[in-house]
């Protein structure tokens, strides 16, 4: 026994509905949450987004200064006196003085409805930067210098 077409179309067609529906919100939220991670990796705000980083050559970072809080960004050649962001150890001083060797700065495409063509925001400022000093054990910051040039500091104990 066959059943004609019209009787079973209806019941079809419901059953299309029930898979159909779930498959399309599930895809549009997948693509969703795609467009979501790209565009929060493209911004790089995980962890030092509109920060000043002071970064060593061997890629250790040793401060992060919020932009807004700055006047001023520091200029190559400017020596910065930096308080270091780990616990310390005799062998790996971090808080000391430091002079800026090149600034870097780090901007995103703004993608908002109201941005201009072309428009970018500053989300990022690096400062590589070398060691000139660091406190020894008896709290007395004295100087290494690079070159014999390079004044002395010393504080009274």
């Amino acid at each position: 026994m066959i059943l004609p077409i019209p009787t079973i179309t209806p019941y079809t067609s419901f059953i299309a509905f029930l898979i159909g529906l779930p498959t399309l919100v599930a895809t549009y939220y997948q693509s969703w949450k795609t467009r979501r991670e790209t565009t929060e990796a493209r911004q790089g705000l995980v962890f030092s987004g509109n920060c000043l980083e002071f970064l060593l050559d061997d890629g250790t970072t040793i401060n992060l200064v919020p932009l807004e809080t700055l006047h001023v960004l520091p200029s190559p050649g400017d020596i910065v006196l930096l308080p270091g962001s780990q616990p310390e150890t005799s062998s790996s001083l971090q808080h000391g003085a430091y002079r800026v060797r090149r600034i870097e700065h780090i901007y995103t495409r703004v993608t908002t409805r109201k941005a201009q063509v072309g428009q970018a925001r500053l989300i990022k400022t690096v400062a590589h930067v070398d060691m000139v000093s660091g406190v020894i054990q008896d709290n007395a910051l004295t100087s290494y210098s690079e070159s014999p040039a390079t004044a002395s500091f010393q504080t009274p104990n």
